[in-house]
């Protein structure tokens, strides 16, 4: 026991400098603004698909649980209110940061341990290139810019799809469902929502390459990087979660 917790201090430690290391190379700008873009691209854009049609899914789950509940007390009509709410302060955030942890943040860690496994780091190094700055620096950024909107767009989809079996299965008027879903928000909601994807991003990024440049050099080491990265990135997704739920909560009273 004792020793497992020299390991976990330790390597929290070595994370907690890497992460400090990352944060220095991004002012100091090592990294080029194209390789930025194409990280956006790849990390963002391409994500959409998978985290719109798993958010579009549950917001049907979510509507057909929690419309037979309400309907035993007559309150069919504020469905909208709980998808509204779930979605925003909690389902939208932390099911997107998991697919993208099991999307994003395990590829990272495989392809930095695969170039770590080829040699490819060491031929960085040996033309005083920088891998971090090179390498980690525009998938970081990318992660942090890019799953914010990811979330806020998985959100409206997941609140659409709420609507439509709502509108057509339960006969809820849509009006009523699209008033009830927007007047439980509040500022606070919208700010935490993007404030939990800038961190989160920040997080899954940091772990997968920190993970991706740790890798051993052995084959079978790129895939116990994966599962390292999956594990360590949900476990640290809701850590947060936790925390900024009690900060939020804290605020709004």
């Amino acid at each position: 026991m004792a020793i497992q917790m020299s390991y976990f201090f330790s390597s929290l430690g070595e994370f907690s400098e890497y992460s400090a290391l990352v944060v220095r190379r991004i002012f100091s700008r090592r990294y080029t603004f194209d390789s930025l873009l194409t990280q956006m691209h790849r990390i963002g854009v391409e994500s959409l698909s998978v985290v719109n049609l798993c958010s579009f899914f549950i917001g049907l789950v979510l509507v057909v649980q929690t419309a037979a509940m309400l309907t035993r007390f007559g309150a069919k009509s504020q469905v909208g209110m709980v998808v509204s709410a779930s979605f925003v302060r909690e389902i939208g955030p932390v099911f997107a940061a998991v697919m993208f942890t099991g999307r994003i943040g395990t590829g990272i860690a495989a392809e930095l341990g695969s170039m770590v496994v080829t040699e490819q780091i060491d031929a960085y190094r040996v033309f005083g290139a920088d891998p971090i700055g090179r390498l980690a620096v525009p998938r970081v950024l990318a992660t942090t810019l890019m799953l914010p909107p990811i979330i806020l767009i998985a959100n409206l989809v997941g609140i659409f799809a709420g609507y439509l079996l709502a509108r057509f299965h339960l006969n809820v008027s849509g009006d009523i469902y699209l008033d009830r879903s927007f007047e439980i928000l509040t500022h606070t909601d919208l700010v935490g929502c993007v404030i939990k994807g800038v961190l989160f991003g920040l997080t899954i990024g940091l772990i997968a390459t920190f993970v991706g440049l740790k890798t051993e050099r052995a084959t079978e080491a790129v895939g116990l990087s994966t599962t390292k990265t999956m594990v360590r990135g949900v476990i640290a997704v809701l850590v947060l979660d936790l925390m900024l739920a009690k900060i939020l909560v804290a605020v709004q009273s």
